[in-house]
């Protein structure tokens, strides 16, 4: 945000370029994933099934691990943007529900709830994609401890003050919950 002007910076758009390949792949591989197992769709496929080469996958991804997780990145984003877009004069508890209603979009159709359904049960049964799940889960958090912090101060956050971390950690915990 430059402060000289009234609004935020745009998003360049190779960034944007790049979330919506990410995205597209992400797609493409949930539903090879749900259909095949996550186990037996290989790189390979799921290249083939976004119209690209194994190569240009791996431009977007380091892994198919990567691309599984890479999505919790892509949350943590939206999340942060969504809560710099919400007034700074807003209650905390009233912005931060409102930056949960991107979460609908994985909840209100049929098939993108299944689908992140089944993509929840991939993650939960590998001990591997589950540690980083959480690790990145810990990451949409710090991002948003941060500015929650602000909101409530007007200043830096001070790590040695846990009201923000409280906040957001049961905002979370609500999410999950619901």
């Amino acid at each position: 945000y430059d402060e000289r002007m009234s609004e935020a910076i745009p998003v360049p758009i190779r960034e944007r370029t790049r979330r919506l390949v990410q995205t597209e792949l992400t797609s493409v591989a949930q539903d090879l994933f749900v259909a095949h197992g996550y186990e037996e769709t290989t790189v390979d496929q799921i290249a083939a099934a976004a119209g690209m080469s194994k190569r240009t996958f791996f431009r977007y991804f380091p892994s198919k691990d990567d691309l599984v997780i890479g999505k919790y990145d892509l949350f943590a984003d939206r999340m942060a943007e969504a809560l710099d877009d919400r007034p700074t004069n807003e209650p905390v508890w009233e912005s931060l529900r409102r930056v949960f209603d991107i979460t609908l979009d994985y909840v209100q159709d049929d098939h993108q709830r299944a689908r992140n359904d089944a993509m929840d049960e991939i993650v939960r049964s590998s001990p591997q994609l589950n540690a980083r799940y959480l690790e990145k889960m810990q990451r949409v958090q710090g991002l948003l401890i941060g500015r929650i912090a602000t909101r409530l101060t007007g200043q830096e956050h001070d790590p040695t003050d846990p009201t923000p971390a409280a906040i957001v950690g049961a905002a979370f915990a609500c999410m999950q919950a619901a």
